[in-house]
Order: C-alpha cells, then structure tokens, then sequence
C-alpha cells in the first residue's frame, strides 16, 4: 500500500499516480538485472525494454528516458526546426507544465488552440496551419495529449486520433502524441495502445504503471536516432540504466490491466463526491483515474491545507478545483474513508 500512518489516520494521497511505489516484483527484478552501458547501447535490459516498448506501441524502435517532459523534449527537438510553430492543445502538459522548454531550448512557437475535453477536430486544425508567407513562421508538427490531464484525465478515440493523422499527412506534417497515460485511454476504451495512430508517440512508466523512473519515446527509427542524439545532448544519457529498464520491463508486463481498477476507483470518488452539498463533479470528464471537483460551495478558505491535517492529501488547480488521482496503492476503503472526512470536514 502506498499509504502511510500519522496519528490514528491513515495517510491517503490522491495528489497523482506519480506516488506509486515499485512492486516486490520490480525489486526483485533490479536485483536480477543484467547491466551494461547504455551510451554504448549494451545495457541488455534496456535493450529488452525499448524492444518491448516498441512492439507493444507499433513502432520500429523505443528509447528510454528519465522522464515526460525529456521525453516530450526529446521528441519536439528530433520531430522539428528551430523557428517552427507547433499545434497544441491549450492546456496540454507540454504547453503548461514543462517550463517553456519548447520554446527556451526546442526554438519553438506554440499555438494553442482550445479543444473540446482536450481533443482538436482536425478541422480546428486545419484552419490554424500556417500558409505560405515570409511573415509567418511555418507549421511544423501537430501534438496531442491523450489522457488529457487538465481536461481531467479525458480520452481521445483510436477513431478521433486518425482523423486528426490523417489530417496532418495531407498537410505532410507529423503527429506527435504526448501519452503519458495512453495505456489509462487504453484501458478506458477497450482497445489496443497500437490503435493510437500517429507519427511517435511518448509514455510513462513511472505513474499508474507503478515503476520508480522512466519514459520511453517511440516512433521510426530515423526519429528515435535523432533523439538519442539530443538525449545525450541534454545529459540525459545513462549509463547501467538497466536498473530503471528492469523495472519498466515488469511494468508494461504485469501492471496495465489493473489501471482498469483506478478507473472503477475514481468513478466512485466521484459519484460519492457528487452527494456532497458544495461540492461540484463533472462526471463526463471522470473517463479514467482523475477526478476534478469544485469546493466553492463548501465554504472552506483552503480546502488543500485542511484537508491535509486528516491525512488525505489532493493537488490543488484554479480557484476552487482540486484534483484528486485514482493509483496503485488506493483501495475502494481508502476511497470511501477520504470521502468521510470530507463530510466530517464541511460538518465540522
């Protein structure tokens, strides 16, 4: 269980799936592990990883990273040219939360476009591609973000994905899908990671999948070249990093199937949530493990600070809303348990 005891409270931390801890069974693996140096490519776990990530995603080949925003870096730095405009999402992870590095470092220009519950219909797209003019900077790649976090965790359709890839190749522009949590979309959808379609394609290892550390990019092998490039380019070239593969390998193996639980997890967060007098949940938006709820009601000044001292811990968004994350480690009791100290909070 990733949860801790203080008092006669049990700690409940709902804050992201970025908390999870390893399993037994990654441990055991690390242990087991069999090292090399990866800058030399002889790291044979992580070679099996990237081998594995890249069949399991469709792809010619995979490349290991410390984390979503390298990976995301990585993968504007070798998918574009400096001085290009790239499409995204408005409240997309990259665009918000990865500290203007596409910008600062990548020279590139966002446009942000407003999508609906995080999705762009290529035809919002297409309005916004740049024609041919020596004023404008040219378009030069289209990036989506599936689950979409600020949307609260939203899918975006194998179905809706293809329209928006389709799309793109008749503008001769590549597709790039932030997907941090595309196996959660999976998941949600019944479907295959493989029916995601699109030019490259980044996940994490270390949210619901439950591993410590680790990402991986994936897409042609021309474009995984060009980022192992700038991966080492930026210092992010690792040397026995098997030990981190060791347990990414155990994750994409054994750890998809049960995000089906933080699903069901954070659909009754929010149904119990939603009986609350004060407190608001757009359940259309609950698709996967999050749950964004609005507290205005509750007549609390800092529901984040009070909620911490009984030990159940959520991140704080704009204004009012919180967002609570559905992972391993949270039960349907803990659930249940944090919903009756919001109760006992409002009635207090």
């Amino acid at each position: 269980m990733d949860a801790k005891m203080r008092g006669d409270e049990k700690r409940i931390d709902l804050r992201s799936d970025t908390v999870t801890l390893p399993t037994e069974e990654m441990i055991k693996a690390i242990e087991k592990a069999e090292l090399g140096d990866d800058v030399y490519g002889e790291d044979p776990t992580v070679n099996r990883l990237q081998e594995l990530a890249a069949k399991k995603m469709g792809k010619e080949a995979a490349l290991l990273v410390t984390s979503g925003t390298q990976a995301n870096l990585l993968s504007l730095l070798a998918l574009t040219q400096r001085g290009q405009e790239i499409i995204v999402e408005r409240d997309c992870h990259m665009y918000y939360y990865e500290v203007g590095g596409m910008s600062a470092i990548a020279g590139l220009i966002p446009r942000p476009i407003e999508g609906t519950m995080g999705y762009i219909a290529p035809e919002k797209i297409e309005r916004e591609l740049r024609e041919k003019d020596i004023h404008y900077p040219p378009t030069g790649l289209i990036c989506l973000e599936n689950t979409h976090n600020r949307a609260g965790g939203t899918v975006i359709t194998p179905e809706q994905m293809e329209r928006v890839y389709d799309m793109a190749k008749g503008h001769n522009l590549p597709l790039y899908v932030d997907g941090a949590r595309i196996f959660n979309a999976a998941v949600a959808l019944h479907t295959d990671v493989k029916n995601f379609k699109c030019d490259a394609m980044m996940f994490c290892l270390s949210k619901g999948l439950s591993a410590p550390v680790g990402s991986l990019i994936c897409g042609s092998y021309d474009f995984v070249e060009r980022a192992k490039k700038f991966r080492k380019m930026l210092g992010g070239g690792m040397r026995q990093a098997g030990i981190i593969a060791a347990c990414g390998i155990v994750a994409i193996e054994t750890m998809v199937d049960r995000l089906a639980e933080d699903h069901r997890n954070a659909k009754l967060l929010a149904e119990e949530l939603s009986e609350i007098d004060g407190i608001s949940v757009d359940m259309e938006r609950v698709q996967t493990n999050m749950v964004y709820f609005d507290t205005r009601g509750l007549g609390v000044r800092d529901f984040i600070s009070e909620m911490s001292k009984k030990n159940v811990l959520f991140s704080k968004r704009e204004g009012s809303v919180v967002r609570a994350v559905t992972h391993r480690g949270i039960e349907k009791e803990d659930v249940l348990e944090a919903v009756e100290r919001i109760r006992a909070l409002k009635t207090k």
